[in-house]
């Protein structure tokens, strides 16, 4: 039997302990957000108000021709603004992209017990969790998100441990992305100054993780959202949403595009891929490039999935802003750290913008 949803703790054991997520909610038939979700009004998304972002799609397949210089300075133009740019003819099938929408709608619709073997502390396995919102247990209001997220090792544990419906579709999204991220962190790393070889690019992205994202109906879109404001930890993120769109991304204040502190749309590309600058890009770049802060909106009409790649360095590694970017500059915007410790800080608090960054800024 479903729980009264007007009282949160039952609510919470319902939705997060028992692993039935919002979809188990809305799959009871609610008609209005519970109170444990309404947002408070400075975090609500106004659609209505919202602009567009209007910058068309980098072709990526430029970048192996006679426009390569072009098609760079728009990479790191994007990376010094925003944080976040749309790319297409990026090596990834477009008939994969499909496949990896239908199988996320096909995952979260299984039975419920299917799904939460994989949540926090009963999972089979460190490699695979099952949740919802971000941090439930301490946020003043839960996002409307279900998700399962997967950490890639190697091709022999995914086949063992990733659920069986979704992995091979999954790593083969993986696999076929990485071209394309080593692509973009050599353009990236090169406008800094900074010559790449194979081994230390590998570092950047040593560690990978793959989630899908899914985001059920929702009775009240504008009381709640899908994600909140943040910033991602890692390097870089690569991003497949579906066509109902919902991703919004902030101006920053000095950035010379649009009003800075707005929030723009961007609007799904078919065949597009978005990326968007993570943290430790941002550090490593001493501040020139920018982890852009995002959020996500719900809708009324049609549940929707984004299934997102977060690449990371290695846990033990020690990131700090590069030597070379900080003689130009003449100073470190960043203190030197272990990976860990930021980790540890990122997801023991809940999302409040690019609050992450304190850990590593030097005032």
């Amino acid at each position: 039997m479903a729980p009264s949803f007007d009282n949160g703790s039952s609510l919470f054991d319902f939705v997060v302990r028992d692993g039935n997520g919002v979809k188990g909610m809305v799959d009871s038939g609610i008609s209005k957000v519970p109170q444990a979700y309404v947002q408070p009004p400075a975090e609500q998304i106004d659609k209505k108000n919202a602009s567009k972002h209007g910058q068309p799609p980098i072709d990526l397949s430029k970048l192996d021709g006679p426009d390569h210089d072009q098609v760079a300075e728009q990479i790191v133009k994007a990376a010094e603004t925003l944080g976040f740019f749309q790319v297409v003819n990026h090596g990834v099938p477009v008939d994969l992209l499909e496949s990896l929408k239908d199988t996320a709608h096909h995952f979260f619709s299984l039975p419920a017990e299917r799904k939460a073997v994989y949540r926090a502390g009963v999972s089979p396995t460190p490699l695979v969790k099952y949740g919802t919102s971000f941090v439930p247990e301490k946020e003043k209001a839960l996002e409307w998100k279900d998700y399962i997220s997967m950490i890639y090792t190697n091709d022999d544990e995914v086949l063992q441990h990733w659920p069986a419906e979704i992995r091979d579709v999954a790593l083969e999204y993986l696999r076929t992305s990485l071209d394309m991220v080593k692509k973009l962190l050599q353009v990236l790393m090169g406008n800094l100054g900074v010559e790449l070889d194979e081994s230390k690019i590998d570092s950047l992205i040593a560690k990978k993780t793959v989630n899908m994202n899914y985001y059920p109906t929702c009775p009240n879109p504008e009381l709640t959202v899908g994600v909140g404001r943040h910033s991602d930890m890692g390097t870089l993120t690569i991003l497949l949403q579906d066509g109902i769109g919902g991703l919004y991304v902030n101006i920053p204040e000095d950035a010379e595009i649009g009003k800075k502190g707005e929030w723009v749309e961007i609007p799904p590309t078919p065949g597009a891929l978005v990326i968007n600058i993570g943290d430790m890009l941002q550090i490593l770049s001493n501040g020139r490039y920018k982890s852009a802060e995002h959020r996500v909106r719900t809708t009324s009409t049609k549940s929707r999935v984004s299934i997102p790649i977060f690449t990371n360095p290695k846990p033990t590694e020690k990131i700090g802003p590069l030597p070379q970017v900080v003689e130009k500059d003449g100073v470190a915007r960043y203190r030197e750290f272990v990976l860990a410790d930021y980790i540890n800080n990122f997801y023991t608090n809940p999302h409040d913008g690019k609050k992450s960054l304190d850990f590593a800024m030097i005032n």
